[in-house]
């Protein structure tokens, strides 16, 4: 049985959508690598430098649903090219990265099978994945690399087109936590009397060739490892196609054949909460630096807070079937060793923090910094820039009237969102209860 997505859209949601065009990401094209298909040709051409995207000073009609249009072809929403090599920016630098065009989910679904040598990480995922237990997931990767196949993997690293070592990264790291090393820094010393050396080569590799240390966390396992269950008909944004699509899990954390597991159905739920809050998105950009007594303040606020119910609403909807999925020790395992790390917190989460600041101040600037390690580059400077230019309307938390009453109605929305995804993973974590007793 597969989860199936919010089919209500809230007025807001609408309000939002009838003011905002719907347009997918750039496409890309590469040269592919003769000796392994799954591989693109060495660096070469020089990609455009990234950064978060600020607005300027704007004024005139309300600019709180002046949403810029997002250029460039759709996106492909098929799968058909996931094998192939799709790296338009051969340089190895990610590409430029816009929150308010489809938030923080990748430009394109992300790749269902790799091919080629990179069938064997593929493999050894979903073999991680399923293990009853961690002794078995380390037999897995022992295997692997008695078999020399981690080292082949390692030296085919760099020639991995950038939407390819996402793939890798997510399989990586589904591997890392099933085997109980999520926590390890694969190029720390200490790490290799812990863990597998070639393993620690591989995952040390791939975390240099996409610029990210730490990507063994949710955001990663989530926003990277889900696919329609069909075949969409026509071009569509990934946002919505995210929204309006039954997702599938690419690795599985049950077996082929049995009912989705309540980490599975966690996943999903995360990924379908970043597509629903790509409207949040668009608010956060339109707040940055906004006057705390511009008159479009207050109605951005008040969305704000309509569109967090809305996630909360929708969270809500996901819980009766995550708690009757099915369960391992193992996968409660891997959520807690997750959470131990704060490894756990959606992308969305932190972008409504960044713009009403709860997190900076109930858990120090430093904690902060702590939950975003594990978002790539780009989205870390998204965030920080939000920080910087939405700073003027925080100063509302310290002042009387309205307009300090719906941003702290803003705050409240953003805490009772946060304690209900907190409550969405305490029962992914939870014991599954058993048969209930008999009659007498």
């Amino acid at each position: 049985m597969t989860p199936t997505p919010m089919t209500t859209t809230p007025d807001a949601l609408l309000a939002l959508r009838a003011t905002t065009p719907q347009t997918g990401a750039p496409g890309t094209t590469a040269t592919a690598d003769p000796r392994d298909p799954a591989e693109s040709a060495a660096p070469g051409a020089v990609g455009r430098a990234a950064g978060p995207r600020i607005p300027a000073a704007r004024s005139g009609a309300d600019p709180a649903v002046r949403i810029p249009a997002q250029g460039g072809p759709a996106a492909d929403p098929t799968g058909a090219a996931d094998a192939a090599p799709t790296d338009g920016d051969t340089s190895g630098a990610p590409a430029p990265h816009d929150p308010c065009a489809h938030g923080f989910l990748p430009e394109r679904p992300p790749v269902r099978s790799m091919i080629g040598t990179w069938t064997r990480l593929d493999a050894m995922a979903r073999e991680a994945a399923v293990a009853p237990d961690r002794a078995t997931a380390l037999d897995v990767v022992g295997r692997a690399d008695r078999a020399e196949e981690l080292t082949a993997l390692r030296q085919r690293v760099s020639r991995l087109s950038p939407r390819n070592a996402e793939a890798a990264a997510m399989r990586v790291a589904v591997i890392a936590v099933s085997c109980g090393w999520s926590a390890l820094d694969p190029q720390a010393p200490a790490a290799r009397e812990v863990a597998n050396e070639a393993f620690l080569e591989l995952w040390a590799a791939i975390a240099h060739r996409i610029d990210h240390d730490q990507f063994v966390a949710l955001p990663t396992l989530a926003l990277h490892n889900w696919a329609p269950e069909r075949k969409p008909r026509r071009h569509i944004p990934i946002d919505q196609l995210a929204r309006t699509e039954q997702l599938v899990p690419i690795v599985r954390w049950a077996p082929e054949g049995q009912p989705l597991s309540r980490l599975d159905r966690l996943m999903l739920a995360a990924t379908r909460l970043e597509a629903h809050g790509i409207w949040l998105f668009r608010l956060a950009d339109t707040l940055a630096g906004r006057a705390p007594d511009d008159s479009s303040t207050p109605t951005a606020l008040r969305r704000l807070v309509r569109i967090q119910h809305a996630l909360r609403a929708q969270l809500h909807s996901e819980a009766a079937e995550l708690a009757s999925a099915p369960a391992t020790d193992q996968q409660r395992a891997v959520l807690g060793a997750l959470a131990e790390q704060g490894a756990l917190e959606p992308p969305v989460l932190q972008a409504a923090d960044a713009v009403l600041g709860i997190g900076g101040r109930r858990l120090g600037e430093g904690r902060r910094q702590h939950l975003r390690r594990h978002l790539p580059a780009q989205h870390r400077a998204w965030l920080s820039a939000m920080d910087r230019h939405c700073a003027p309307v925080r100063t509302l938390a310290h002042r009387g009237g309205p307009d300090a009453a719906v941003y702290r109605e803003a705050q409240e929305s953003l805490i009772a969102l946060r304690r209900t995804y907190t409550a969405l993973v305490q029962t992914a974590a939870a014991p599954t209860p058993g048969p209930l007793p008999e009659a007498a």
